[in-house]
């Protein structure tokens, strides 16, 4: 029986919902991507000037997609077929996309023989929500960054992401409230503080050079954290 709390039941909720969340990003749905973090992301990634990109937890594409009419060569990777289909058939044959769990990554999956990929910036715009597949990726980051490479990580602000819940790590269930009936099953995630985020960095040998906090021009709270870190 898989732990409802666990990283394997974040991949079973994404492989049930993976056509839903591909029409929802597509029409503009999401309220906060579509004002603020979707931009936000972007611009993070732009303004390092990469000729590479590992957009991890790519989902649809979007991101790639974007990053690639920039002139950029991407390569996009998720765990679920199906988004990595979807993502594939919205490049029109541009971009690189690949299944792979965030194990597999580790174990050498983006490696060409023996030649090890690297690139400018790996990108996970709220693709971290899980807890040990999470911490094995991002301690092996370092491997996947070219020389002068950064990481960027965009995920929920633990101040506003942690509802009434203590402020401690820990793993807290999903929900889809907000979207359609056409998703279930929502996904479990780990809640990480912000001294856990930048200890995470840290010990995966990885220098944090820029924190910032975009902030929803509605509610004035901040939509996201976005951490930028680069090869120590």
């Amino acid at each position: 029986m898989v732990d409802p709390l666990s990283d394997a039941t974040i991949i079973d909720s994404w492989q049930r919902n993976a056509a839903p969340w591909s029409n929802a990003v597509r029409d503009q749905q999401i309220e906060s991507r579509r004002l603020v973090t979707d931009e936000a992301v972007l611009d993070a990634v732009v303004r390092r000037m990469p000729g590479t990109v590992l957009d991890i937890g790519c989902g649809e594409g979007w991101l790639a997609r974007a990053l690639t009419a920039r002139g950029m060569r991407t390569t996009g990777v998720d765990a679920v077929p199906a988004l990595i289909d979807a993502a594939r058939a919205a490049s029109g044959g541009t971009g690189d996309y690949r299944v792979a769990t965030y194990e597999a990554i580790v174990a050498g999956a983006l490696d060409e023989g023996a030649l090890i990929q690297r690139f400018d910036v790996a990108v996970a715009n709220f693709s971290l929500i899980g807890h040990d597949a999470v911490e094995g990726l991002v301690r092996h980051l370092p491997r996947l960054l070219a020389p002068g490479g950064h990481f960027i990580v965009q995920t929920l602000h633990p101040a506003t992401a942690r509802g009434d819940l203590p402020y401690a790590d820990g793993w807290r269930h999903g929900s889809w409230a907000g979207f359609s009936a056409d998703f279930t099953d929502p996904a479990p995630w780990y809640f990480r503080t912000l001294e856990s985020w930048v200890a995470l960095i840290a010990e995966s040998g990885l220098y944090l050079r820029e924190l910032r906090e975009p902030v929803h021009p509605v509610t004035g709270n901040p939509a996201s954290l976005l951490l930028v870190a680069t090869v120590r």
